[in-house]
C-alpha cells in the first residue's frame, strides 16, 4: 500500500510541470539529463499536437517538442508534411526513456510507440545518440 501511495505522490510531483504549463500558457519546457540541456516546445492544444514540427526547415540543436499523449494501448506517429529529420522518443509518467525511433522527412511510415507511453518528445535526428542517451534514462523536467 505504501509503495502505490509513493508511486502516486511521485507520479503528481513529475507531472506537475505540466500541469503548470497548462494553467499559465507557458509553452516550453526544460529537460536536463546527462549534463545536456534540452528546450522543448509542449503541445497543449489537440491543434499543436496535430500540427508538431510540420512545416518547418529547421530545429535549434538542443531543441524539440514534447507531446502529451493520450491514455490508449497505441501511439503512432508519422512524418508528414515535415522536413526535418528526427528522433522520436516515447517516454513514461516518470519521464523515463523508453523506445527511440528515427523518422524520415515526409514519410508517411507510422512509428508507434511498443508500450504503454505518457509523453512523445521529438528531436533532431541522432541527438540522444550523439549525447550518449540511452534507453532507461531519466529526463530531469523544469519551467524555463
Amino acid at each position: 500500500m505504501r509503495t502505490l501511495f509513493q508511486h502516486w505522490i511521485m507520479t503528481c510531483l513529475l507531472c506537475l510541470p505540466i500541469q503548470l504549463l497548462a494553467d499559465t500558457g507557458v509553452e516550453y519546457l526544460l529537460f536536463d539529463i546527462q549534463e545536456q540541456q534540452l528546450v522543448v516546445e509542449v503541445a497543449l492544444s489537440p491543434e499543436q499536437r496535430s500540427r508538431g514540427l510540420m512545416h518547418r526547415q529547421e530545429l535549434s540543436a538542443d531543441a524539440g517538442m514534447l507531446f502529451i499523449l493520450d491514455p490508449q494501448p497505441r501511439q503512432c506517429f508519422w512524418m508528414r508534411n515535415t522536413y526535418i529529420p528526427l528522433t522520436l522518443a516515447f517516454l513514461d509518467e516518470n519521464f523515463t526513456l523508453l523506445q527511440l525511433s528515427d523518422m524520415q522527412p515526409l514519410s508517411e511510415e507510422l512509428h508507434c510507440a511498443d508500450q504503454a507511453s505518457s509523453f512523445a518528445l521529438e528531436v533532431n535526428q541522432g541527438w540522444f545518440e550523439q549525447h550518449e542517451i540511452e534507453i532507461g534514462q531519466q529526463l530531469q523536467p523544469r519551467l524555463p
